[in-house]
């Protein structure tokens, strides 16, 4: 039975499904106009790792992620740039999509761009308009009206009153209400524009979401996720819109994400600490990164250092150690390790404790070695069965533990003669040339592990 925070509410609530065994999932996406950075990351995994454990236990998970391709910032990059707006919205997809792919997350059921869902999205302004929650403004641009909307301010709980007073009112003079948001932007000069009712112009940032996403999961759908600095204003007017254009409940559960510090600081461009993910995933590499951003729980901050990632990777190193012994094979004990990791992972998603499990798993295995190596073998199995649940550990142990890719096979024939010498001095008693032989390979940078009558080795 899983369990979930909602932020609407903040309290833990069971997951029961708008249909049963089927899950409807929208998660907002980015807004292309340059490469992804490491709170996108952090977000994206986080979401990929929900739907991956969704699917494991059992459900026919529907999972939409935007994509927004078109607003102020691509608008002003494009400028600023001189590159054809829909050429660079073309260009950062390509590139999120190899970074994604570099991290382990798995593309989206469905990818939606709002340039391809204009009519859905005049739809539903249309209906707004005609139950008077909006309103079209002097300037021309349609205007949702939030003093008509109930509730709202529940999901991020604000104080609309004195969001009020304190909005400055001469930002936009044709509002009625300093609240009150854009629907529709009117055409201005060497925009991209498209024709409405209204005349020419485009979608506003809110009404995309909401519009997309009713139409491919209904007006009433299970869970709506992003990171945390979506809550206000944009969650908050997604509510607003879709519970005034269409009739009963909307989204049953909303998740989000915890923000993303560097060096405890926040990142940001003017503090010089701001990293693209492909800045990251050119130095580190990306399963030590994924691993990184599973650490934490997926509502809680998360610190960037270098230092988290290198233990990260040294953590990851455990764990790939004892799946090298996996054979397919499966143990009595598999059922009982699955169950434990279900738990944690039940309760809202824990992956800290979920992989303080695997961990456990890990000493189980190395301490089985040498005396039960079948049982051993079957239980690496397990150990790698439950991290491929949380995207990992889906390399072969081999390769991530041996970087072989930066090795020439001189070097690699080399290393595997040398741990091969050692492994007959061992075998025959001559301790003191192993021990030489270890410092050798130390030397070179390589670093062995004995487990009973088995070595590995991996480039420290």
């Amino acid at each position: 039975m899983i369990k979930l925070t909602n932020t609407l509410g903040m309290q833990k609530e069971l997951l029961v499904p708008v249909k049963e065994s089927k899950i409807g999932m929208y998660v907002c996406g980015v807004t292309v106009y340059d490469l992804c950075h490491l709170g996108h990351a952090r977000t994206f995994v986080a979401f990929d790792m929900i739907v991956r454990y969704l699917r494991f236990r059992g459900y026919d998970v529907t999972f939409v992620r935007n994509i927004t391709d078109i607003d102020d910032k691509i608008i002003q990059r494009a400028r600023d740039t001189g590159e054809d707006w829909r050429s660079l919205t073309e260009r950062m997809v390509h590139e999120m999509h190899i970074d994604f792919a570099k991290l382990g997350i798995l593309p989206p059921n469905i990818e939606p761009r709002p340039t391809e869902h204009i009519p859905q999205i005049i739809s539903m302004i249309e209906r707004l308009l005609h139950r008077q929650f909006a309103y079209i403004a002097e300037n021309g641009d349609v205007m949702f009206s939030t003093a008509s909307a109930k509730g709202y301010g529940k999901l991020s709980g604000q104080d609309i009153t004195m969001l009020r007073a304190g909005t400055r009112i001469e930002v936009n003079e044709y509002k009625r209400d300093p609240l009150d948001f854009v629907l529709w932007k009117r055409a201005k000069p060497g925009e991209p524009v498209w024709p409405s009712p209204w005349g020419e112009g485009r979608p506003g940032w809110h009404i995309e979401c909401s519009a997309m996403n009713c139409h491919y999961l209904g007006t009433h759908f299970d869970i709506h996720g992003g990171g945390s600095d979506l809550i206000f204003p944009h969650h908050e007017n997604e509510i607003a819109q879709s519970t005034s254009a269409n009739d009963g409940p909307y989204v049953n559960y909303w998740l989000h994400t915890g923000m993303v510090t560097v060096n405890k600081e926040k990142m940001s461009k003017s503090l010089n600490n701001f990293f693209t993910l492909r800045d990251i995933l050119n130095r580190f590499d990306a399963q030590s990164v994924r691993f990184f951003l599973l650490s934490a729980h997926y509502r809680k901050p998360l610190n960037y250092s270098e230092e988290n990632i290198h233990l990260a990777r040294a953590s990851l190193t455990r764990l790939y150690t004892a799946c090298q012994f996996a054979d397919g094979s499966r143990s009595e004990q598999h059922d009982a390790w699955r169950a434990r990791f279900c738990e944690a992972m039940d309760d809202d998603f824990n992956t800290p404790q979920a992989l303080a499990i695997l961990f456990e798993l890990t000493r189980e295995i190395n301490r089985l070695c040498g005396t039960n190596d079948d049982e051993a073998a079957a239980l690496a199995t397990t150990l790698k069965d439950l991290g491929n649940v949380l995207g990992l550990l889906e390399q072969s142990a081999d390769a991530f533990l041996k970087n072989r890719s930066d090795l020439h096979p001189a070097e690699l024939q080399l290393i595997e003669k040398l741990i091969h010498q050692r492994s007959e001095a061992r075998r025959m008693g001559k301790w003191d040339k192993a021990d030489r032989l270890r410092n050798e390979l130390a030397e070179q940078g390589i670093d062995l592990e004995d487990v009973g009558e088995n070595t590995s080795w991996r480039i420290r």
